[in-house]
């Protein structure tokens, strides 16, 4: 339910988000995985059916029920806007690009999630996070800025006739054509369910990890808190990037403008005693390899195979 340029990077972003919002459930079913084989926790999930892990299968799922077929409806609907103004109607849609970008999407959210996933088993957590960033920071990049300083005039503009017209009226017209447009009603309409199932389930995974044995010990603050600030980080932060980069990008050009953000983010980023890895440990998310040891958990039992 996003312009074609974007969806990829969306679909990276929500596959990695899934995983990181479930690391501690993840890290948990390698820990069982490893009691029931007798092998080595690192080897044991390899002798394991990837269709066993039930995360991995809810996101793909997710992106199969939801995200495409949203995409394509509006891709149906409005292929200019779908396109971001590549293509000014139907014919100018080459027949694959819906094939491309339904198996694109599926695809684009398997190696988020694998990848957020292999981060989180090895103990490194706040790089799952960062791998989280960098897709939505990429998505948001694509909307503000895009590859020709108008993302947000594409997203904005129902059509290639209003991102033509756009200089000759104010900001504020053009964004109130937008929001009484029809395209903009199927975006809401589209949104409550994508956008809505996404937050649910990206909360309902972190409260559900805090709730293993052990699993709020690095929490540092109430629930409703920790929740906002992994909101922020996930999506607020990248936002407030994009706009950053596109800004300087506009006003010092491309070398420059990079080459002053890159350094910002790393300051902001990076050091062991940064301002994001700090509010990153307040929200309970694995910070290392952490594991339910069975000693951790009520029912000792073996669970038999």
């Amino acid at each position: 339910m996003i312009g074609l340029p974007a969806a990829l990077f969306w679909a990276y972003a929500i596959g990695s988000a899934f995983a990181l919002s479930a690391a501690r459930q993840l890290q948990f079913l390698e820990r069982r995985a490893a009691d029931r084989t007798g092998l080595p926790a690192l080897l044991a999930p390899r002798l394991v059916s990837r269709a066993a892990n039930p995360y991995l299968c809810l996101t793909l799922l997710y992106a199969a029920v939801l995200l495409v077929p949203t995409g394509l409806f509006l891709i149906w609907q409005n292929p200019s806007w779908s396109t971001m103004h590549i293509a000014d109607g139907h014919r100018g849609v080459w027949a694959g690009f819906p094939l491309l970008y339904a198996g694109g999407v599926v695809l684009a959210t398997l190696l988020g999630f694998l990848l957020a996933q292999a981060l989180c088993l090895v103990g490194a957590g706040y790089w799952a996070y960062l791998n989280c960033v960098g897709g939505s920071f990429l998505l948001f990049g694509t909307l503000v800025h895009g590859w020709d300083g108008q993302g947000y005039r594409r997203f904005l503009t129902t059509d290639g006739a209003a991102l033509r017209a756009w200089p000759e009226d104010s900001v504020v017209n053009n964004v109130l054509r937008f929001l009484t447009s029809g395209t903009c009603l199927s975006l809401l309409f589209l949104g409550a369910a994508v956008i809505g199932t996404m937050l649910l389930v990206e909360i309902g995974w972190l409260a559900e990890g805090w709730l293993l044995p052990g699993g709020a010990q690095d929490r540092k603050v109430p629930r409703f808190l920790a929740v906002s600030i992994a909101g922020a980080g996930l999506y607020g932060l990248p936002l407030v990037g994009a706009v950053l980069t596109s800004t300087l990008v506009r006003f010092l050009g491309y070398p420059v403008g990079l080459t002053i953000f890159a350094a910002v983010a790393g300051v902001l980023l990076l050091p062991r005693r940064s301002p994001v890895r700090w509010l990153y440990g307040l929200v309970g998310l694995p910070k290392a390899h952490w594991r339910a040891t069975s000693d951790l958990v009520p029912e000792t039992r073996s669970v038999p195979a």
